[in-house]
């Protein structure tokens, strides 16, 4: 059975990747490299000891995916491929609406034409803006703070809709949280093209003495000591979400949305301590002033992903500090 992975070398997608090839999954990705490397595909086929097909191109390049359709029974996509950086999408609406959406829709138009109806859709919290209560469920209003969040939304709202027109889709839209860790081998992480975008990635390069210390963006927010608060969720767990939500569109048509966090909330400063005290390492830190789109506090109510899904987080934050620095060490030869 052949999954197609959207931006499958990615971070989230390489774990996704790892996670089907061990669940005997044939896959066949493609991706940009926009903000991925090549190299992840070796790596994926030396953690799995499995080959993985490689398309390189853009998703909102039909030609790529008429090719990719061509050559392969595709039975089901999941499509991680998209720009997701709040900030910049704040600076750069334009570009982010134009990608994201016209990705969405040329890969959706060629499912159709080939009836590949089963599609597993990587959302976001940043769908339920600055919600009114804590933790957040599934049925809360949905409302966006900014442009990445509003592209993830409209993408939702045309899924649901071509769903309404035609119910032989099965959908999986699956909201996550924080994102971070490494696969326990070291071998794939969050490694991105340029600046980062994530709050990992800068506490990592103050770990490796790249950066001088860490800008802390904000602590005057309505939480615990100031700092926003998060559900960070370890990368491989929301991998195995994926394999939850892939497991599920096969056996079942309909629509369906579902929460992939821990249902903790960390602050900044807490997850700034606990890597210092895992990792035996001092992160040097500054306050300067919030970003344009951040709210306070965002975390999951869980329960809806397990019921449906069977889908539970099992690693804690203390993994997450410890595997995404193991990641970074051993890519740079470090001790």
């Amino acid at each position: 059975m052949k999954i197609l992975v959207t931006g499958g070398i990615g971070y989230i997608g390489s774990h996704t990747v790892c996670e089907l090839l061990d669940n005997d999954y044939e896959v066949v990705i493609v991706d940009n490299l926009c903000n991925s490397k090549k190299d992840v595909v070796n790596k994926i086929e030396e953690i799995t000891k499995k080959q993985v097909k490689f398309y390189e191109g853009d998703v909102c390049d039909k030609k790529i995916l008429e090719k990719i359709f061509k050559e392969n029974k595709i039975e089901a996509v999941i499509h991680f491929a998209s720009l997701k950086a709040v900030g910049e999408s704040v600076e750069k609406p334009l570009l982010y609406y134009r990608n994201n959406l016209d990705a969405t829709m040329s890969l959706l138009e060629v499912m159709n034409k080939y009836n590949c109806k089963k599609i597993v859709f990587s959302s976001s919290a940043t769908v339920y803006g600055k919600p009114k209560t804590l933790p957040i469920k599934e049925d809360f209003v949905l409302m966006t703070t900014n442009p990445y969040g509003t592209t993830k939304l409209v993408i939702e709202n045309i899924l649901k809709d071509l769903y309404i027109s035609d119910n032989e889709w099965s959908i999986a839209v699956l909201r996550y949280f924080n994102p971070i860790g490494a696969h326990k081998s070291g071998l794939i992480g969050e490694n991105p093209n340029g600046i980062p975008n994530n709050l990992m990635p800068y506490i990592i390069k103050v770990a490796t003495k790249e950066l001088p210390y860490l800008n802390i963006f904000g602590d005057d927010y309505d939480t615990k000591d100031g700092t926003g608060v998060r559900d960070y969720i370890h990368v491989v767990d929301l991998a195995k979400g994926h394999l939850c939500a892939i497991k599920k569109i096969l056996e079942e048509k309909g629509i369906d949305y579902y929460n992939l966090g821990t249902g903790h909330g960390y602050s900044v400063l807490e997850l700034v301590k606990t890597f210092e005290k895992v990792n035996n390492v001092k992160i040097n830190y500054k306050i300067v002033n919030r970003r344009p789109g951040d709210i306070d506090a965002c975390y999951a109510d869980c329960t809806y992903a397990f019921l449906k899904l069977g889908f539970k987080a099992s690693k804690g934050i203390e993994d997450m500090c410890i595997d995404s620095y193991n990641f970074i060490k051993k890519q740079n030869n470090l001790k």
